[in-house]
């Protein structure tokens, strides 16, 4: 979804708290924040497309850990579309009136007995069909091709050479360009009809098509690692599925705040704000779809950073207008955790205990009838839901996968096909608070996921002073809102050391900081060598009971962001 730059909204909101008119919401929702923020300005009304004029591209998704990057960038064409499950009926498709499909890669074998397949009939629609990697074999099988085990695997960057350079797919590409490849599985013979229309050193099939605009490539053109993967998403939704771009985020706004009307009505919502900007933007849009029938409740778990919770409730009742209720409830977790070890286990009993401490919470106030979260889709797809069920578990997310099962409240997630800089910018053009929106990802089981093994009370104080002296000098060297995240973990590795002359035997802290757009992919950072030796050399000396420190240079993947 292609929004305005942060940078230029941040040049004329910060100046004067105006709302560009080119977002999304109705004209009664730009005058509520109009006067709360005091805007004189004449807003147009803007409304949903009707179905049938409405261009959606339909993801078919096999499990594919990127497949809403998928989504992302059909968005960023200014094209609408929703993902579905490999298995959703045909019918069910067709009535969305796609002007495309698009298969979405997946961990599966389409050899294998249980492979996650379509019905046969979308290549009977007389629609453009485009799959990736997965997607490809998937075409290749139903088609009448073969698909076996590869002799090399084919991870990483590889150049692609295009042999068929009149095809629309690619049209304005380079000759050869580099590709993103994640596959063992190769396509030996292609479907009747199909040609090669661009090989790889280890693939000679690495894209495919036929006459009826049926595209297979064994590349993955969403990911960041395939720098003109943008483009063939556009020449695929403009030149091949013939649509024109008129989906813009105004209308998607328009059409959450909507939704969240006709899911709530005049019933009560409870919003869990976690002080960052998820949960903020979320509390945001609910407040503006039902006003006071939403309560915010600002759980201290004890697992926070330091002065945290006092900063969080200050930011709060300064800028945003909403009901909010504190409970400190940081014994209670602490005591859920003794003995504790699993990072799963840790995850699924943290989301239990907000539940908990919900549901109570939730009675005092009368009936309640919604938990509003600000789940986004990195959490959705990194967990196993209904909607991904082909996909492998990565991590349960607290708000996802720890859920209990019998939690009596419903959800209401208005983010969650969003990711991190979209909800930013969407706060934006909310007149948000820029500190508020612009703190880095913080977990929602807090530091418990940052210390390897039990989470003590003196874990959690070391831990604590260790964090924020990464966090005060990346701020010092200007660096913070470069990346994406920067934190301290504390392992459970002890190591000897040497102090004053004597010998230690205190923990080992690691540092990470990574640079990502959307936390789908990301990169470790380069921070300067002195910047690193300042950080070192004040943990060591201001924390107890640490005498290393390690600096984590891994990317995602293979590794996640956080450690657990």
């Amino acid at each position: 979804m292609t929004m305005p730059s942060i940078n230029d909204k941040q040049k004329t909101i910060s100046h004067s708290h105006r709302v560009s008119t080119s977002d999304d919401i109705e004209v009664s929702t730009y005058l509520e924040i109009a006067k709360g923020l005091k805007i004189e300005q004449t807003l147009p009304e803007i409304k949903p497309l009707s179905l049938a004029k409405r261009e959606t591209i339909i993801i078919i998704d096999f499990g594919s850990q990127y497949t809403m990057l998928i989504a992302r960038r059909i968005r960023e064409c200014h094209v609408y579309c929703e993902i579905v499950p490999y298995n959703t009926p045909l019918e069910k498709i067709a009535s969305l009136k796609p002007r495309g499909f698009i298969l979405s890669g997946g961990p599966s074998s389409v050899y294998a007995s249980n492979a996650p397949l379509p019905s046969e009939n979308i290549y009977e629609q007389h629609i453009p069909v485009m799959g990736i990697c997965y997607g490809m074999q998937v075409i290749t099988h139903q088609l009448g091709g073969q698909v076996l085990p590869g002799e090399l695997n084919e991870y990483g960057q590889s150049m692609l050479d295009i042999s068929d350079t009149t095809n629309p797919l690619f049209t304005g590409l380079p000759n050869t360009l580099p590709v993103w490849m994640s596959h063992g599985d190769h396509v030996i013979d292609m479907p009747p009809g199909f040609k090669a229309l661009a090989q790889t050193e280890n693939s000679p099939i690495a894209v495919m098509g036929n006459n009826k605009h049926i595209y297979g490539l064994q590349f993955h053109p969403e990911v960041a690692h395939t720098p003109h993967g943008k483009e063939i998403f556009e020449n695929f939704v403009y030149k091949i599925c013939a649509c024109k771009g008129n989906w813009t985020p105004a209308r998607f706004k328009t059409e959450s705040i909507a939704k969240i009307k006709k899911q709530v009505g005049n019933e009560k919502v409870i919003c869990a704000l976690s002080g960052g900007v998820d949960s903020a933007v979320t509390a945001t849009l609910i407040h503006l779809a039902i006003g006071d029938n939403l309560t915010c409740f600002f759980i201290n778990n004890g697992l926070l950073r330091r002065e945290e919770a006092e900063r969080i409730l200050d930011t709060f009742k300064r800028n945003l207008k909403l009901n909010i209720v504190y409970v400190d409830a940081s014994e209670r977790f602490l005591q859920q955790l003794s003995g504790v070890t699993d990072p799963e286990t840790k995850r699924k009993l943290i989301g239990v205990e907000f539940i908990n401490v919900f549901e109570e919470e939730a009675t005092k106030l009368g009936q309640i009838a919604f938990l509003a979260q600000g789940t986004l889709y990195p959490d959705v797809i990194e967990s196993t839901t209904v909607e991904t069920k082909a996909a492998v578990t990565i991590k349960s997310h607290h708000n996802v996968g720890g859920l209990p099962s019998n939690m009596r409240l419903r959800l209401v997630e208005p983010l969650r096909y969003l990711f991190k800089d979209e909800v930013r910018e969407l706060g934006l053009a909310l007149g948000m608070p820029e500190d508020l929106l612009w703190r880095q990802p913080f977990p929602g089981p807090g530091l418990a996921i940052r210390i390897i093994g039990e989470v003590t009370k003196e874990k959690l104080e070391i831990l604590r002073g260790a964090d924020w002296i990464v966090m005060d000098e990346i701020k010092k060297a200007k660096l913070y809102r470069q990346l994406w995240q920067s934190f301290a973990v504390l392992t459970d590795v002890k190591s000897v050391g040497v102090m004053g002359d004597y010998r230690t035997y205190g923990y080992l802290i690691a540092i990470r900081a990574v640079k990502s757009n959307d936390a789908m992919t990301a990169d470790w950072a380069r921070l300067p060598y002195d910047l690193m030796a300042r950080i070192s050399d004040r943990i060591v000396n201001e924390v107890p009971n640490i005498n290393r420190v390690v600096y984590d240079i891994t990317s995602k993947p293979p590794a996640t962001i956080e450690w657990e």
